[in-house]
């Protein structure tokens, strides 16, 4: 298609290394580049395409759609930022050489031509993947300062395929972190959540605070870098939290609550006799501190609420011993919600003691809250506990108008029905009358 306009076309990008890699998804979007100008992309894909966008046209893309198949097609370009802006300035090139040395990582920078299927790497990707290095086709200095994103997308190729950056690249980046700054939070945010769910972050998790660069967007994460002393030893709470990350299964709100479950720690800290230190009430402090950076970095409501309430409720398991009763189960399963997986999926990546018979203690304690929990919705819906009965029935057996004192009614029934399980009508209405009996507003 494009040779008929005398334009040369190339598959370029993740879809290349992954290729390479063996590891590309067959259901991947693909990203072309050309050095046909849009107007003439877009001609010639309406001729073959089922379906044309060309919002991105400005930017010099132009998506389409094929049995199904999503690609886009950009004319060679490079992006840069201009100092303190937040948005890239898109100049278009005519080589295909200067499209891929503006790429963030060699390994990126690979071209496939079309039709005839030969691989352009002028920058040695292929050598870096063989040798698992990570390395800019440009200086470091010159491609951060193209896009700063870069600098967190760095992290997330550490940890996802295992490379070693070079020591100019970390260089850069422990002097060039506050450059991120001009960066949208936004895409901060996105860069973020790709990096927590790759199957073990925790190499990029330590080069961004290594380098400087988690201090620009989540400060709360070097600060659990707490100092270790020989009278007061307590665990290192940024590689516990490192650690636990990793634990937990690639669920995106799962991995960011355990990044954020111990943040309100360095601020709980306190001693005790006999060097003990304790984080009093850090859940606490954490999910506030969760929610306020969480909205800092422009995440939906529902997500923002999700991640603080796991961050909440994650010592509630420790304050049960081995032997649950019903009542417990109850009150653990109604707080927990819709988020009871993957609290205690949380719960459990939170063991990360060297302790072989502790450990399997704090296993078999969470077995047994999950067995209890089945055995108990085996008999009743423990998803929907709520009052025996509601609000109307409280006010006309009770002769009351809506006010305070049907909320009081309510939270006594919702008591009785988590402390002893359900109750039928007729006995609903006993415990009514008999907690009604005792308020001072029915002998006025």
């Amino acid at each position: 298609m494009f040779e008929a306009d005398r334009a040369r076309l190339y598959l370029v990008g993740g879809a290349v290394r992954d290729a390479l890699l063996g590891r590309l998804d067959p259901g991947a979007e693909l990203d072309f580049t050309t050095d046909a100008l849009p107007g003439t992309t877009e001609k010639i894909l309406k001729n073959w395409a089922d379906a044309v966008w060309a919002q991105g046209r400005r930017f010099g893309t132009i998506a389409a759609t094929k049995a199904g198949q999503r690609i886009e097609v950009t004319t060679h370009r490079a992006e840069h930022y201009e100092a303190g802006s937040r948005k890239p300035r898109v100049q278009f090139a005519t080589a295909l050489e200067a499209d891929l040395s503006r790429r963030d990582f060699t390994i990126n920078a690979l071209a496939l031509s079309l039709p005839d299927l030969e691989l352009v790497d002028p920058f040695g990707g292929v050598a870096d993947m063989a040798a698992k290095r990570l390395r800019t086709p440009l200086a470091p200095e010159v491609s951060f300062t193209d896009d700063p994103l870069r600098m967190l997308r760095a992290a997330r190729f550490i940890a996802r395929y295992g490379l070693s950056p070079v020591p100019d690249l970390v260089e850069a980046v422990s002097r060039l972190h506050s450059r991120l700054d001009i960066v949208s939070d936004e895409r901060v945010r996105d860069e973020l959540d790709k990096l927590v769910v790759v199957p073990d972050p925790a190499a990029g998790l330590w080069f961004m605070v290594n380098t400087g660069l988690a201090g620009e967007f989540l400060p709360e994460l070097p600060a659990l870098a707490l100092e270790q002393d020989p009278v007061h030893r307590h665990k290192d709470v940024l590689a516990h939290t490192i650690a636990v990350v990793g634990r937990a299964k690639p669920r995106r709100i799962v991995r960011l609550a355990a990044l954020f479950h111990d943040i309100g720690k360095p601020k709980t800290r306190s001693f005790g006799a006999g060097g003990t230190v304790s984080f009093h009430h850090h859940e606490i402090v954490g999910a506030r501190m969760t929610r306020d950076r969480m909205r800092a970095l422009r995440y939906p409501v529902e997500d923002i609420e999700r991640v603080s309430k796991l961050v909440e409720l994650h010592l509630r398991f420790h304050t049960y011993a081995m032997g649950w009763t019903d009542s417990a189960v109850r009150r653990y399963v109604r707080d927990a919600g819709d988020l009871l997986e993957d609290l205690n999926e949380l719960t459990r990546a939170d063991c990360t003691t060297r302790n072989v018979a502790r450990a399997k203690a704090l296993a078999a304690r969470m077995d047994e809250l999950e067995r209890r929990v089945a055995e108990l919705r085996s008999k009743e819906e423990l998803a929907a506990i709520r009052p025996d009965l509601d609000g109307n029935e409280v006010m006309a057996h009770l002769g009351l108008k809506p006010g305070p004192l049907v909320g009081r009614a309510l939270a006594f029934l919702l008591e009785a029905r988590l402390e002893e399980g359900p109750h039928s009508r007729e006995e609903a209405l006993r415990l009514l009358d008999e907690w009604w009996a005792e308020q001072p507003e029915s002998h006025d």
